[in-house]
């Protein structure tokens, strides 16, 4: 789906979950250790939901005891947009996809050996494409992340 092919909010609320379409459409965020992806650890790529625009790699996924998924980089910084986020007592920067789906954080708190970013992701915002379905998927380009 492109940008000018945009599924109307009816078609979106009949195709995703109800937490998906209050995350991604709503701006929800999900509790803690409740979403799908926070302990997934198989290779492959995370999509967003709601379009299919590779976001993360499982290569970058960590653990960030914040109960939420935590990567330290996005596939492609041209698929994100940022912007500061005041909300909280501390500055922060909220994370969305070209899709402008509100369900991330960017924290400056990640592993420093790795750029000391966390993007902290709601799992009803991502779709995940195991690493043997990517090339099948149209997604195969993404594949030389796997080769260490």
């Amino acid at each position: 789906m492109t940008e000018n092919n945009k599924e109307t909010q009816a078609e979106l609320k009949e195709r995703l979950t109800d937490e998906e379409y209050a995350v991604t459409q709503n701006a929800a965020t999900e509790r803690p250790f409740s979403g799908k992806y926070d302990d997934w650890w198989d290779d492959g790529i995370f999509v967003d939901v709601v379009d299919g625009t590779p976001l993360f790699s499982s290569t970058d996924k960590y653990d960030a005891g914040c109960g939420w998924p935590s990567f330290t980089r996005p596939i492609d910084d041209h698929n994100l947009v940022e912007e500061a986020d005041y909300k909280l007592l501390r500055e922060r920067t909220e994370v969305r996809s070209k899709m402008l789906i509100p369900s991330w954080t960017c924290f400056d708190d990640g592993p420093t050996d790795q750029g000391g970013l966390r993007y902290c992701i709601n799992s009803a915002a991502l779709r995940f494409v195991p690493k043997a379905d990517m090339e099948a998927e149209g997604y195969g380009k993404y594949l030389q992340l796997f080769d260490n």
